[in-house]
């Protein structure tokens, strides 16, 4: 009798590319994804919040959407690639100075990120008024142990590239921001992960809110909030957390890739 060896499954890996045009073309429907779930999940605010992707061929430049486009209406298509002085090089509609001056720094500080995330979400805008880092409450909160930065300094709109600058050494090598009395900023080396890193950030202020607002919780441990950091929060299990999102989505509002 015949016995067929099992063979163990893999995770999966991340797509590589033939082309310039395809990897483009991966990133803006990655982006438009992204938006559309970020509508989904509400995170959207007006005409407020905005999410990058740097451009593989022009890397002084990235895509965004519109400005005053809601995120459950932007596909593909409707994205546009605003360079770093703030010109939209490609694309018809007009973009939001605060993401041109957020974004165009985060970009140009980071030559590891390929995107950044930034929303007046709930959860995000109500911690971030409390003045504090989050804790290593969970296991999920973990992933931003000693790996978000705090921006102490509100003043209004952003609107003024010095602005951007100084968010971005707020963030300096670390995965996410949190900006006080404004809300959450995330980045990552795809996509996926900068997307990723804002829902569960998002989550994760949600679930500090709530431990907090029923008693005074406990923490995990530092080394034990370090090995969780390790094995949730890689760019990695960023980018691999977002793929059923984005195969959902994709599934019931496939428009988004036009």
């Amino acid at each position: 009798m015949h016995i067929q060896a099992r063979v163990k499954p893999t995770l999966p890996k991340q797509p590589t590319f033939s082309s310039i045009a395809e990897e483009r073309s991966h990133r803006k429907q990655h982006l438009a994804a992204a938006l559309r779930l970020f509508s989904r999940y509400g995170f959207d605010e007006g005409v407020a919040g905005h999410i990058t992707a740097r451009d593989p061929e022009y890397l002084d430049s990235f895509w965004v959407n519109p400005f005053g486009m809601h995120f459950g209406m932007v596909r593909s298509s409707d994205l546009i690639r605003v360079n770093h002085q703030g010109e939209v090089v490609e694309g018809n509609h007009p973009v939001n100075e605060a993401a041109f001056a957020i974004h165009s720094r985060i970009h140009a500080s980071r030559p590891d990120i390929i995107a950044a995330a930034h929303t007046h979400s709930v959860y995000g805008k109500s911690w971030s008024s409390l003045g504090r880092l989050l804790d290593p409450l969970n296991q999920d909160a973990c992933a931003f142990y000693q790996d978000h930065g705090f921006f102490d300094d509100y003043t209004g709109v952003v609107l003024q590239a010095e602005e951007g600058d100084r968010i971005a050494g707020a963030l300096s090598n670390k995965k996410a921001a949190i900006l006080k009395n404004h809300g959450l900023l995330t980045v990552g080396r795809t996509v996926d992960e900068a997307a990723w890193w804002f829902i569960s950030m998002e989550r994760t202020c949600q679930a500090q809110l709530l431990a907090e607002a029923a008693g005074k919780p406990k923490l995990i441990n530092h080394d034990s909030a370090t090995l969780a950091r390790h094995q949730v929060g890689s760019p990695y299990m960023g980018w691999f957390s977002f793929q059923p999102h984005y195969d959902m989505i994709a599934r019931l509002q496939p428009d988004f890739l036009n």
